[in-house]
């Protein structure tokens, strides 16, 4: 698809008028030629966008699909460092955030840490994390919980109150 993208923003490049002299140039077609630029930037955004919708469709359908997330309970001064999940005594994802990211989560962000497809009936679910306070303190937590999986999708928050090293989950 990608090099489709590429075809396509070519062919739009080769098809526009070749200027044989920078100086004959006018600003009203450099603006005319920066504008359809832009389009194309703009569609070749949106079909991206599109295509990651499309493969996310295909490859997690809704009856089966199971996503996590991961949120900070509000008003800490924690800044987390690193988080495991491990979901049917697999590990799925570990995480080490950038400062960026722990911006975010102290924010009220919430991040989608995985996604897979998950059959229905139980499925055990361990949370571990470790962070540190603003005075530089570590906290270190692990919590398990049981995933209830049904037909349709399934979304479970993972809210860690790191000072209090303790993680609250979310059925939503």
């Amino acid at each position: 698809m990608c090099r489709f993208l590429i075809s396509l923003t070519t062919a739009l490049l080769l098809s526009l008028p070749v200027l044989a002299n920078a100086q004959d140039v006018s600003r009203e077609e450099i603006r005319g030629l920066d504008e359809q630029i832009q389009d194309v930037k703009k569609d070749v955004i949106d079909l991206t966008s599109e295509l990651n919708r499309l493969e996310e469709k295909l490859l997690f359908p809704s009856n089966t699909q199971a996503a996590i997330f991961v949120s900070l309970s509000g008003g800490e001064e924690f800044s987390l460092e690193s988080v495991e999940v491990k979901l049917d005594n697999q590990v799925v994802a570990h995480h080490l955030y950038t400062y960026r990211e722990i911006e975010a989560l102290q924010q009220g962000g919430v991040q989608r840490i995985h996604t897979a497809n998950v059959q229905t009936g139980a499925h055990p679910l361990v949370v571990s994390y470790f962070g540190k306070s603003k005075s530089g303190k570590e906290y270190r937590g692990t919590a398990s919980f049981s995933v209830e999986k049904a037909v349709g999708p399934k979304f479970v928050e993972i809210q860690i109150a790191g000072t209090q090293s303790a993680i609250n989950f979310k059925d939503w």
